[in-house]
Protein backbone atom coordinates (compact mmCIF):
# COMPACT_ATOMS: atom_id res chain seq x y z
CA UNK A 1 0.00 0.00 0.00
CA UNK A 2 1.47 3.45 -0.88
CA UNK A 3 1.46 6.37 0.94
CA UNK A 4 3.16 8.37 -1.51
CA UNK A 5 0.65 11.58 -2.13
CA UNK A 6 0.36 11.74 1.44
CA UNK A 7 4.11 11.89 2.15
CA UNK A 8 5.00 14.62 -0.68
CA UNK A 9 2.20 16.78 1.17
CA UNK A 10 4.38 16.39 4.42
CA UNK A 11 2.92 13.63 6.46
CA UNK A 12 4.61 9.80 6.14
CA UNK A 13 2.16 7.05 7.81
CA UNK A 14 4.59 5.15 8.10
CA UNK A 15 6.92 7.28 10.22
CA UNK A 16 4.39 8.17 12.28
CA UNK A 17 3.26 4.49 12.81
CA UNK A 18 6.50 4.07 13.88
CA UNK A 19 7.00 6.99 16.03
CA UNK A 20 3.95 5.60 17.83
CA UNK A 21 5.62 2.47 18.37
CA UNK A 22 8.66 3.57 19.68
CA UNK A 23 7.09 5.83 22.20
CA UNK A 24 4.52 2.99 23.41
CA UNK A 25 7.83 1.13 23.85
CA UNK A 26 9.57 3.37 25.95
CA UNK A 27 6.95 3.73 28.04
CA UNK A 28 6.68 -0.03 28.22
CA UNK A 29 10.20 -0.16 29.37
CA UNK A 30 9.13 0.86 33.16
CA UNK A 31 5.68 0.10 33.44
CA UNK A 32 4.33 0.93 37.10
CA UNK A 33 4.36 -1.56 40.69
CA UNK A 34 0.80 -1.97 40.18
CA UNK A 35 -0.93 -1.15 37.20
CA UNK A 36 -4.48 -0.09 36.79
CA UNK A 37 -4.41 -0.35 33.36
CA UNK A 38 -6.81 -2.79 31.84
CA UNK A 39 -6.60 -3.19 27.89
CA UNK A 40 -3.32 -3.03 25.75
CA UNK A 41 -1.85 -0.24 24.19
CA UNK A 42 -3.62 0.21 20.55
CA UNK A 43 -7.37 0.25 21.15
CA UNK A 44 -9.29 3.75 20.48
CA UNK A 45 -9.16 4.40 24.00
CA UNK A 46 -7.77 2.86 26.91
CA UNK A 47 -9.45 1.58 30.52
CA UNK A 48 -8.22 1.86 34.28
CA UNK A 49 -9.47 0.47 37.05
CA UNK A 50 -11.41 1.68 39.80
CA UNK A 51 -12.63 -1.31 41.40
CA UNK A 52 -13.80 -4.18 40.51
CA UNK A 53 -16.40 -3.24 38.73
CA UNK A 54 -15.97 0.21 37.32
CA UNK A 55 -12.98 1.58 34.66
CA UNK A 56 -12.59 4.81 33.90
CA UNK A 57 -11.84 5.22 29.94
CA UNK A 58 -9.54 7.71 28.55
CA UNK A 59 -8.59 8.87 25.29
CA UNK A 60 -7.39 11.99 23.83
CA UNK A 61 -6.60 13.64 19.95
CA UNK A 62 -6.68 16.99 18.45
CA UNK A 63 -8.40 18.56 15.23
CA UNK A 64 -4.92 18.88 13.38
CA UNK A 65 -4.26 20.75 10.14
CA UNK A 66 -7.94 21.32 9.19
CA UNK A 67 -7.29 24.29 11.65
CA UNK A 68 -5.23 25.67 8.85
CA UNK A 69 -8.62 25.72 6.46
CA UNK A 70 -10.03 27.52 9.63
CA UNK A 71 -7.75 29.76 9.84
CA UNK A 72 -7.83 30.60 5.80
CA UNK A 73 -11.70 31.16 6.04
CA UNK A 74 -11.18 33.07 9.32
CA UNK A 75 -14.34 30.71 10.36
CA UNK A 76 -13.16 29.03 13.79
CA UNK A 77 -16.95 27.90 15.50
CA UNK A 78 -17.24 24.52 14.34
CA UNK A 79 -13.31 22.95 14.98
CA UNK A 80 -14.62 22.47 18.48
CA UNK A 81 -17.16 20.20 17.58
CA UNK A 82 -14.66 18.53 15.42
CA UNK A 83 -12.10 18.29 18.41
CA UNK A 84 -15.00 17.17 20.56
CA UNK A 85 -15.90 14.42 18.36
CA UNK A 86 -12.63 13.05 17.46
CA UNK A 87 -12.09 12.26 21.49
CA UNK A 88 -15.77 11.10 22.53
CA UNK A 89 -15.69 8.78 19.42
CA UNK A 90 -12.60 6.88 20.75
CA UNK A 91 -13.78 6.88 23.74
CA UNK A 92 -17.36 4.93 22.97
CA UNK A 93 -15.36 2.34 21.33
CA UNK A 94 -14.88 0.32 24.47
CA UNK A 95 -18.52 0.45 25.45
CA UNK A 96 -18.09 3.51 27.65
CA UNK A 97 -20.26 6.57 28.10
CA UNK A 98 -18.46 9.80 27.70
CA UNK A 99 -19.04 12.00 30.66
CA UNK A 100 -16.51 15.05 30.03
CA UNK A 101 -13.54 16.44 28.12
CA UNK A 102 -10.80 19.38 29.16
CA UNK A 103 -9.28 21.09 26.06
CA UNK A 104 -6.16 22.68 25.27
CA UNK A 105 -5.61 25.60 23.03
CA UNK A 106 -2.15 26.80 21.79
CA UNK A 107 -2.02 29.99 20.04
CA UNK A 108 1.23 32.47 19.19
CA UNK A 109 -1.08 35.03 20.11
CA UNK A 110 -3.92 35.16 22.37
CA UNK A 111 -7.03 36.43 20.47
CA UNK A 112 -10.40 36.99 21.99
CA UNK A 113 -12.77 36.52 18.84
CA UNK A 114 -11.18 33.56 17.64
CA UNK A 115 -11.09 31.92 21.23
CA UNK A 116 -14.34 32.70 21.54
CA UNK A 117 -15.76 31.59 18.31
CA UNK A 118 -13.72 28.33 19.09
CA UNK A 119 -15.64 28.07 22.63
CA UNK A 120 -18.76 27.93 20.62
CA UNK A 121 -17.85 25.09 18.41
CA UNK A 122 -16.95 23.22 21.63
CA UNK A 123 -20.14 23.85 23.14
CA UNK A 124 -21.56 22.93 20.76
CA UNK A 125 -19.57 19.53 20.19
CA UNK A 126 -20.62 18.93 24.13
CA UNK A 127 -24.72 19.41 23.24
CA UNK A 128 -24.16 17.13 20.53
CA UNK A 129 -22.40 14.03 22.43
CA UNK A 130 -23.96 14.93 25.81
CA UNK A 131 -21.13 15.83 27.58
CA UNK A 132 -19.47 18.88 29.52
CA UNK A 133 -16.07 20.61 28.93
CA UNK A 134 -15.28 20.69 32.40
CA UNK A 135 -12.40 22.96 32.07
CA UNK A 136 -9.06 23.55 29.86
CA UNK A 137 -5.82 25.56 29.30
CA UNK A 138 -4.94 28.54 27.02
CA UNK A 139 -1.18 28.54 26.23
CA UNK A 140 1.05 31.38 24.38
CA UNK A 141 3.99 30.13 23.00
CA UNK A 142 4.88 32.13 20.35
CA UNK A 143 8.48 30.77 20.04
CA UNK A 144 7.28 27.45 18.95
CA UNK A 145 3.89 27.71 17.41
CA UNK A 146 2.72 30.10 14.21
CA UNK A 147 -1.14 29.87 14.65
CA UNK A 148 -2.90 27.42 16.67
CA UNK A 149 -3.86 23.74 17.84
CA UNK A 150 -6.54 22.60 19.96
CA UNK A 151 -6.60 19.50 21.54
CA UNK A 152 -8.07 17.71 24.26
CA UNK A 153 -9.00 14.83 26.17
CA UNK A 154 -12.25 12.74 27.36
CA UNK A 155 -13.04 10.92 30.04
CA UNK A 156 -16.03 7.97 30.52
CA UNK A 157 -17.33 5.36 32.75
CA UNK A 158 -17.82 2.01 31.78
CA UNK A 159 -18.96 -1.62 33.49
CA UNK A 160 -15.67 -3.74 33.08
CA UNK A 161 -17.85 -6.89 32.42
CA UNK A 162 -19.79 -4.60 29.44
CA UNK A 163 -16.45 -3.46 28.19
CA UNK A 164 -16.33 -3.88 24.16
CA UNK A 165 -12.93 -4.68 23.13
CA UNK A 166 -13.81 -6.67 19.88
CA UNK A 167 -12.58 -9.76 21.54
CA UNK A 168 -15.71 -11.36 21.07
CA UNK A 169 -15.95 -11.18 17.60
CA UNK A 170 -16.43 -14.40 15.13
CA UNK A 171 -16.40 -15.12 11.83
CA UNK A 172 -19.80 -14.53 9.92
CA UNK A 173 -20.50 -11.39 12.12
CA UNK A 174 -22.25 -8.67 10.56
CA UNK A 175 -20.18 -5.43 10.20
CA UNK A 176 -22.16 -2.39 10.17
CA UNK A 177 -20.83 0.97 8.97
CA UNK A 178 -22.36 4.46 9.91
CA UNK A 179 -22.07 7.35 7.26
CA UNK A 180 -19.17 9.90 7.85
CA UNK A 181 -19.90 13.60 7.54
CA UNK A 182 -17.33 14.09 4.78
CA UNK A 183 -13.67 14.08 5.70
CA UNK A 184 -14.14 14.65 9.35
CA UNK A 185 -10.74 15.41 10.64
CA UNK A 186 -8.10 13.64 8.77
CA UNK A 187 -5.98 13.68 5.38
CA UNK A 188 -6.17 17.64 5.85
CA UNK A 189 -2.50 17.79 4.77
CA UNK A 190 -3.07 15.61 1.51
CA UNK A 191 -6.91 17.32 0.96
CA UNK A 192 -5.60 20.88 0.93
CA UNK A 193 -2.45 20.59 -1.48
CA UNK A 194 -4.62 18.41 -3.94
CA UNK A 195 -7.53 20.79 -4.09
CA UNK A 196 -4.73 23.88 -3.36
CA UNK A 197 -5.87 25.22 -7.47
CA UNK A 198 -9.31 25.45 -6.10
CA UNK A 199 -11.01 28.70 -4.83
CA UNK A 200 -12.57 28.00 -1.52
CA UNK A 201 -16.00 29.75 -2.68
CA UNK A 202 -16.06 27.05 -5.85
CA UNK A 203 -19.28 25.72 -6.06
CA UNK A 204 -19.19 22.03 -8.05
CA UNK A 205 -19.86 19.95 -4.96
CA UNK A 206 -22.94 21.45 -4.56
CA UNK A 207 -21.91 24.31 -2.28
CA UNK A 208 -18.66 26.34 -1.62
CA UNK A 209 -15.73 23.81 -1.32
CA UNK A 210 -14.27 25.61 1.77
CA UNK A 211 -17.71 24.84 3.71
CA UNK A 212 -17.65 21.20 2.49
CA UNK A 213 -14.02 21.09 3.99
CA UNK A 214 -15.08 22.68 7.27
CA UNK A 215 -18.24 20.52 7.71
CA UNK A 216 -17.30 18.69 11.00
CA UNK A 217 -16.78 15.67 12.34
CA UNK A 218 -19.75 13.47 13.12
CA UNK A 219 -20.59 12.66 16.70
CA UNK A 220 -21.74 8.84 17.13
CA UNK A 221 -21.86 8.91 20.59
CA UNK A 222 -25.67 9.15 21.30
CA UNK A 223 -26.67 6.14 18.77
CA UNK A 224 -23.84 4.02 19.64
CA UNK A 225 -24.51 4.15 22.97
CA UNK A 226 -28.74 3.72 22.79
CA UNK A 227 -27.39 1.01 20.90
CA UNK A 228 -25.23 -0.36 23.63
CA UNK A 229 -28.13 -0.44 26.23
CA UNK A 230 -30.51 -2.62 24.14
CA UNK A 231 -30.94 -6.21 24.04
CA UNK A 232 -28.32 -6.04 21.14
CA UNK A 233 -25.11 -8.21 21.40
CA UNK A 234 -22.66 -5.48 20.05
CA UNK A 235 -19.13 -7.31 19.78
CA UNK A 236 -17.05 -4.50 18.31
CA UNK A 237 -17.01 -0.44 17.77
CA UNK A 238 -14.78 1.01 15.37
CA UNK A 239 -14.08 5.22 14.66
CA UNK A 240 -13.09 5.19 11.19
CA UNK A 241 -10.02 7.95 10.83
CA UNK A 242 -7.15 7.70 9.24
CA UNK A 243 -6.07 3.97 8.24
CA UNK A 244 -10.09 4.12 6.95
CA UNK A 245 -11.56 0.65 7.53
CA UNK A 246 -8.16 -0.60 8.10
CA UNK A 247 -8.86 0.56 11.68
CA UNK A 248 -11.44 -2.56 12.29
CA UNK A 249 -7.85 -4.41 13.14
CA UNK A 250 -7.42 -2.34 16.33
CA UNK A 251 -10.31 -4.44 17.76
CA UNK A 252 -8.63 -7.18 19.82
CA UNK A 253 -10.29 -10.54 17.72
CA UNK A 254 -8.04 -12.78 15.92
CA UNK A 255 -10.24 -12.13 12.11
CA UNK A 256 -10.47 -10.26 9.16
CA UNK A 257 -13.11 -8.43 7.80
CA UNK A 258 -14.47 -8.82 4.50
CA UNK A 259 -16.52 -5.46 3.05
CA UNK A 260 -18.69 -6.53 0.37
CA UNK A 261 -21.03 -3.16 0.24
CA UNK A 262 -19.39 -0.41 1.02
CA UNK A 263 -20.85 2.97 1.67
CA UNK A 264 -21.41 5.49 -0.89
CA UNK A 265 -18.12 7.75 -1.44
CA UNK A 266 -19.22 11.62 -1.24
CA UNK A 267 -17.83 13.05 -3.98
CA UNK A 268 -15.46 15.85 -2.14
CA UNK A 269 -12.95 12.35 -2.01
CA UNK A 270 -13.60 11.88 -5.67
CA UNK A 271 -12.43 15.00 -6.20
CA UNK A 272 -9.49 14.90 -4.36
CA UNK A 273 -8.27 11.22 -6.14
CA UNK A 274 -9.01 13.14 -9.70
CA UNK A 275 -6.77 16.29 -8.84
CA UNK A 276 -4.27 14.64 -6.98
CA UNK A 277 -3.74 11.63 -8.84
CA UNK A 278 -3.92 9.79 -5.61
CA UNK A 279 -4.03 5.65 -5.78
CA UNK A 280 -7.56 3.81 -4.61
CA UNK A 281 -5.34 1.72 -1.85
CA UNK A 282 -4.04 5.36 -0.54
CA UNK A 283 -7.30 6.88 -0.99
CA UNK A 284 -8.81 4.42 1.54
CA UNK A 285 -5.63 4.49 3.51
CA UNK A 286 -5.80 8.35 4.59
CA UNK A 287 -9.79 9.06 4.66
CA UNK A 288 -12.79 7.39 5.65
CA UNK A 289 -13.92 7.47 2.50
CA UNK A 290 -17.58 8.10 3.47
CA UNK A 291 -17.42 5.58 6.55
CA UNK A 292 -16.97 7.29 9.71
CA UNK A 293 -17.26 4.59 12.35
CA UNK A 294 -18.23 0.49 12.40
CA UNK A 295 -20.37 -1.56 14.86
CA UNK A 296 -19.87 -5.26 14.88
CA UNK A 297 -22.61 -7.32 16.10
CA UNK A 298 -23.70 -11.06 15.97
CA UNK A 299 -25.06 -12.25 13.15
CA UNK A 300 -28.73 -12.66 14.34
CA UNK A 301 -29.17 -9.61 15.78
CA UNK A 302 -27.66 -7.45 12.44
CA UNK A 303 -31.91 -6.40 12.21
CA UNK A 304 -32.39 -5.44 15.74
CA UNK A 305 -29.05 -2.94 15.58
CA UNK A 306 -29.95 -1.42 11.98
CA UNK A 307 -33.76 -0.73 13.28
CA UNK A 308 -31.93 1.53 16.38
CA UNK A 309 -29.12 2.71 14.29
CA UNK A 310 -31.46 3.70 11.17
CA UNK A 311 -33.56 5.84 13.79
CA UNK A 312 -30.44 8.56 13.60
CA UNK A 313 -28.82 7.25 10.18
CA UNK A 314 -31.41 6.12 7.58
CA UNK A 315 -28.55 5.30 5.33
CA UNK A 316 -26.87 2.61 7.70
CA UNK A 317 -26.47 -0.68 6.21
CA UNK A 318 -24.17 -3.70 6.60
CA UNK A 319 -21.29 -3.53 4.61
CA UNK A 320 -19.71 -6.81 5.37
CA UNK A 321 -18.61 -9.87 7.67
CA UNK A 322 -16.09 -10.99 10.02
CA UNK A 323 -13.78 -13.92 8.28
CA UNK A 324 -11.41 -16.40 9.63
CA UNK A 325 -8.71 -14.47 7.80
CA UNK A 326 -7.04 -12.84 10.90
CA UNK A 327 -5.43 -9.16 10.64
CA UNK A 328 -6.45 -9.04 6.66
CA UNK A 329 -9.16 -6.48 5.40
CA UNK A 330 -10.87 -7.17 2.01
CA UNK A 331 -13.06 -4.49 -0.22
CA UNK A 332 -14.21 -4.47 -3.58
Amino acid sequence: MSDDAYAKAGVSQGDADAAVASLVSALAASPPTESRQVLASGHYANVVRLNDETGIALSTDGVGTKLVLAEQLERWDTVGIDCVAMNVNDVVCVGAEPLAMVDYLAVDRADPKVAEAIGVGLARGAELAGIEIVGGELAQLGELINGLDLAGACFGVVQLDSLVTGASIEPGDGVIGLPSSGLHSNGYTLARKTLADIPLDDERLGRPLGEVLLEPTEIYVKPVVELLRSDVDVRGLAHITSGGLNNLLRLEAEVGYEIEGPLPVPPVFELIRELGDVEDDEMHEVFNMGCGFCVVVVAADEDAALGSLRAHYPDARRIGVATDRAGTVTRP
